[in-house]
């Protein structure tokens, strides 16, 4: 069974830093990573992907130069570093990863960036 464990989320003042972490287990042969976001009244986007063959990354233009993805193979955990935190990303994080054609999300960690 594949699961996907989120931590990290909290309340940090703008221009703060936080660290959203995501433990999978149960899943092999994993394509892409990666950390998408939803705010209340919107839908989820994406915010970062990276594929496990080569490492490519991508990034919503909105978080580029202040998030960072990446992943530890040995933990087999994946990383989100968000630093220069704004209210505008206030939003549910939700973790994922792709395996062939199927997707699989966390349960989601809430970020709460004060102005």
């Amino acid at each position: 069974q594949v699961q996907l464990v989120e931590s990290g989320g909290g309340l940090v003042q703008a221009g703060g830093s936080l660290r959203l972490s995501c433990a999978v287990s149960g899943a092999n042969f994993i394509n892409r990573m990666g950390w998408y976001r939803q705010a209340p009244g919107k839908q989820r986007e994406l915010v970062a992907t990276m594929f496990t063959v080569g490492g490519s990354t991508n990034y919503a233009n909105s978080v580029k130069g202040r998030f960072t993805i990446s992943r530890d193979n040995t933990k087999n955990t994946v990383y989100l570093q968000m630093n220069n935190l704004q209210p505008e990303d206030t939003a549910v994080y939700y973790c994922n990863i792709r395996r062939g054609s199927s997707d699989y999300w966390g349960q989601g960690t809430q970020v709460t960036v004060s102005s």
